[in-house]
């Protein structure tokens, strides 16, 4: 058995026989992980919803609309919770890299009666002046001047950090900036009553992350060892070529991955 050097831990060499053997063992394995997801998928489904009664509104360049305007016909919605404060230059780098998924799987998600909406606190001018910057299409309103964000547990007031710990991912934990990531369900029934059926927060909003997918069967995985936080390497789109530092949204805007 040969031992292949790179820049990688180094591997073994083997022969096709070997490496089958191997990989039917790693299949098994992977068997169990998607059997257990579609276990938790269904247990997903089976929680309890939540009336949502407080009547939100939100700034969109249409107008104002109710969250069960977002719905926009459709019975469900899904709510990316895109860091983007008022007061910053530009929404938040790994939020970003969330997005740049949607506009791909919109038309999909319409055939399954889901309707998808980014919500951010930064008023609807530096919105859409960001959109417009990256090219997305899909829709993307503004909270300013609501509780929606906070009471979806993804912002915190000056008060509530200073006491050294906020409530996010259902525990109680320091956190650093003003603004969490987050991604939110809702379903709208034939009365027009909307219910809150789901939120996710730190790591679970892997699950917009499609890219990472990717990374996890290549060779070198994420190969985020070593650096400052995990999603550290991620840029704005349109701003990989550059090496200077962002200085638009606080660099560790996503560093938090609990």
């Amino acid at each position: 058995m040969n031992t292949a050097h790179s820049d990688l831990t180094p591997h073994p060499v083997v022969t096709p026989d070997r490496w089958l053997e191997r990989r039917r063992a790693l299949l098994a394995r992977e068997k169990e992980l998607t059997h257990l997801r579609d276990q938790i998928v269904s247990e997903r489904r089976a929680l309890p919803w939540v009336r949502i009664d407080k009547p939100y509104v939100f700034d969109d360049p249409e107008g104002r609309r109710s969250l069960a305007e977002l719905f926009e016909g459709r019975r469900q919605l899904v709510v990316q919770h895109f860091m983007f404060a008022p007061g910053w230059e530009a929404g938040c780098k790994s939020c970003s890299f969330m997005a740049d998924h949607v506009d791909g799987a919109r038309l999909h998600l319409a055939q399954r009666d889901v309707m998808f909406v980014a919500v951010s606190r930064a008023p609807l001018a530096d919105i859409e002046r960001f959109r417009q910057r990256m090219g997305w299409q899909f829709r993307w309103v503004s909270s300013f001047g609501t509780d929606f964000n906070h009471d979806f547990g993804v912002s915190f007031t000056a008060e509530e950090r200073a006491k050294g710990e906020v409530f996010y991912n259902y525990s109680w934990q320091p956190f650093p900036l003003e603004e969490a990531p987050g991604v939110s369900a809702f379903y709208r029934d034939d009365a027009g009553a909307v219910f809150h059926t789901y939120s996710t927060y730190g790591r679970g909003v892997e699950l917009m992350m499609g890219a990472y997918d990717f990374l996890d069967i290549a060779p070198k995985g994420r190969d985020e060892d070593g650096l400052g936080y995990t999603m550290e390497w991620v840029r704005h789109h349109d701003r990989y070529e550059q090496t200077a530092v962002e200085k638009a949204a606080p660099a560790s805007c996503c560093a938090a991955r609990g």
